[in-house]
This record gives C-alpha cells, sequence and structure tokens, in this order.
C-alpha cells in the first residue's frame, strides 16, 4: 500500500482505498495526482440524462475513494458539469482535490462555439469559478486549439490571459487539450516552457495507440500527461456511443462486433477497455468519465483488482480479429473540416 497523499482528509476518506491508490506525479507542477482521475463531460446531457442528486453522489463517492483529479469544462453542457461539481464539492474539502477546467470552447452553435480571445478567456475563467463555487482553479486548460484559426491567437492571446490570472492567484497551471497529437506539439514548441500540463484524448485505447509516439516529447518537456477516455468517448463500452460521436462507421462497426463477442462471452467491454489503456506507462493520470456508482464501482474494481485472465485473453483476441482489421483508427481531421465548413456557410450568410 502507498503512502497517504497531501489530498488526505481523515474523517473524509476511505483510507484502505487511498493507500492502494496510486499517486504520481503532474509534470512540474507540484501536485500528485491519483492514477484514475474523474472525468465529468459524463455529467452533462452529452452523455443522456443525469440528476444533480445523482452526480453529487458519484463525485463525492469518486474522491472519498482516493481520487483526487477532476477535470471539467463549461463546454459539458454549457456549464450544466461545472455547476453539478460546485454542488457536489461544497460538502468535501477543498483540500482532498485539485480541479480542472476549460477555456475556448462554448456552446452548441458553430458560431459561437469556439473563442480564444484574451476578453473571453478572462470572462470564462470568472465564470467557472463561480460554477464551480471555488476561489481558484488548480489547473486551467486550452480547449481543443485544433479549433483556432491558427496557433497564434491561443498564444498570444488565450494563454498570456492565463498567465495573468494565475498571477492574480486565480487559477494554479496551465495546461492544453485536442484530438490531433501534432498540433499540441505545435502549440508546445510555439510556447517552449510556459505549458504545465497535455491532456491527449481518446489517443491510448485498444483502437488507437497514436498517444505512444508523443509520449516521450511530452515528457521530455516536463509536462504532466493527462490520457483522457481510454474508451474512446464511449465506443468501448458495452451500450456503445452516442449518436454525437464523430468516428467513422469502419470503427463504429468493429466496437458493435466487440461488444458482441463480449456479450457472447458474459463479458463487459468497457472493463476491457479500462484494464487495457491504465497500463501504459508515462501518463501521470488517466481520466475516465463516469456518470453513475455503476460505472466509478466497475472501473474502480479494474484498476485495484486487475482483469480476470479470460477478459485479458479476449481483449487479445478482439484486437487480433477485429480491431486489427481497421483501415483507419481514429476520426483525426473530421470535425475540424465539418467546423470550418459551416463556418463557411454562416459567413457566406453574413454577406
Amino acid at each position: 500500500m502507498s503512502q497517504l497523499p497531501a489530498t488526505f482528509v481523515q474523517g473524509f476518506h476511505d483510507e484502505v482505498s487511498v493507500r492502494k491508490m496510486e499517486y504520481q506525479a503532474l509534470g512540474r507542477t507540484g501536485l500528485s495526482v491519483s492514477k484514475i482521475s474523474l472525468g465529468t463531460g459524463t455529467l452533462s446531457p452529452f452523455y443522456g440524462s443525469i440528476t444533480e442528486e445523482g452526480a453529487c453522489e458519484t463525485v463525492r463517492e469518486a474522491l472519498r475513494r482516493g481520487i483526487n483529479y477532476i477535470d471539467t469544462a463549461y463546454y459539458y453542457g454549457q456549464g450544466c458539469s461545472e455547476k453539478f461539481l460546485g454542488v457536489a464539492l461544497k460538502t468535501i474539502p477543498r483540500k482532498a482535490f485539485y480541479i480542472g477546467t476549460k477555456i475556448g470552447r462554448y456552446e452548441m452553435d458553430v458560431a459561437n462555439q469556439f473563442d480564444f480571445s484574451a476578453e473571453t478567456t478572462r470572462r470564462s475563467v470568472e465564470r467557472s469559478l463561480k460554477n464551480l463555487q471555488l476561489d481558484y482553479i488548480d489547473v486551467i486548460q486550452i480547449h481543443d486549439v485544433e479549433f483556432a484559426p491558427n496557433l497564434d491567437i491561443v498564444l498570444k492571446e488565450a494563454l498570456p490571459t492565463l498567465e495573468a490570472l494565475r498571477d492574480e492567484g486565480k487559477v494554479g497551471y496551465i495546461g492544453v487539450t485536442g484530438y490531433p497529437l501534432n498540433v499540441l506539439k505545435q502549440a508546445i514548441v510555439g510556447a517552449p516552457g510556459r505549458f504545465d500540463t497535455v491532456l491527449a484524448y481518446t489517443r491510448y485505447s485498444m483502437i488507437d495507440d497514436s498517444l505512444t509516439r508523443y509520449l516521450d516529447f511530452f515528457l521530455k518537456e516536463n509536462l504532466g500527461v493527462i490520457c483522457a477516455s481510454g474508451h474512446g468517448l464511449g465506443l468501448l463500452s458495452q451500450n456503445g456511443p452516442q449518436s454525437w460521436h464523430p468516428a467513422g462507421e469502419e470503427i463504429k462497426t468493429a466496437c458493435r462486433e466487440a461488444a458482441e463477442l463480449c456479450r457472447k462471452e458474459g463479458l463487459e467491454l468497457g472493463r476491457l477497455a479500462m484494464g487495457y489503456f491504465i497500463q501504459l506507462a508515462g501518463p501521470a493520470t488517466f481520466l475516465v468519465g463516469m456518470q453513475s456508482l455503476e460505472l466509478l464501482n466497475m472501473n474502480l474494481d479494474v484498476y485495484f483488482n486487475g482483469l480476470t485472465d479470460k477478459e485479458k485473453a479476449l481483449i487479445d483476441r478482439i484486437k487480433r480479429e477485429i480491431f486489427s482489421k481497421l483501415k483507419q483508427t481514429h476520426w483525426e481531421g473530421v470535425e475540424v473540416a465539418r467546423y470550418w465548413s459551416e463556418m463557411e456557410k454562416i459567413g457566406k450568410k453574413r454577406e
């Protein structure tokens, strides 16, 4: 069992679980974060209906059992996730958790979805603080930078504004997030030593291991690497993804085949996905979206107790018989192309 982390609070935590949880340095931040962290995009309508009571119950239990890092964003339900967290965290000692939220991506309508300007960045942080009912945010991240018209606005407006907010004590550390790994690298190279964390999502899973080709670069930059959504935004789950999922039909079909094979074997694809992606060495934490106690308990069981031999064998079989046949293992470029196509249409209508 490991030593107790700085976030341990006697009387709140389940000490046995906390001692079993592994805590790792988040790059150069000085924060020691749980190997499993809580993604809260699921605490929003993006992943179906959820109640405030259910959200609060899941968050509280996750933290009680040793998870100490939470990730959210205004974009997740246009403040829904942040507000649920604000209610949940009121009853939890501030010492017990670190929280990261994001700026840059906002509304569902295309015209108002992205804004990396200095003015909007400052306003967004103030709004997130209000939603979360907190005095400061531990990690503030620039959200999905690949959608910016260019990285200049990210590095010359959003980033300096966050640095000013850090100087004011409203945020602690600064990160960058996105889907295309090459764009993340460009942003980091363009602002040497100014980012503390990098979040890459769905780029290390049973389908796609692209993160492994960039991991050494991120680690050499002394960044806290957050490896998110090893379930592929729901692709690698028994129920499958939401209707908005951007993956192509070939990937979705393969994942349905994998889920059906799991069903026939009496197993759960989500457990296999969890067991697979948390074994990657290098990331400080693995961000997992969990919107219910059932999912929380399933994922923590995989982390604390591991997979069975039968489950491990089925992972190998799925990768060999199904996923090895995929011509494309990601959807890079699809969302960005769609976004700019819609923006072009909007521009023409305004002319």
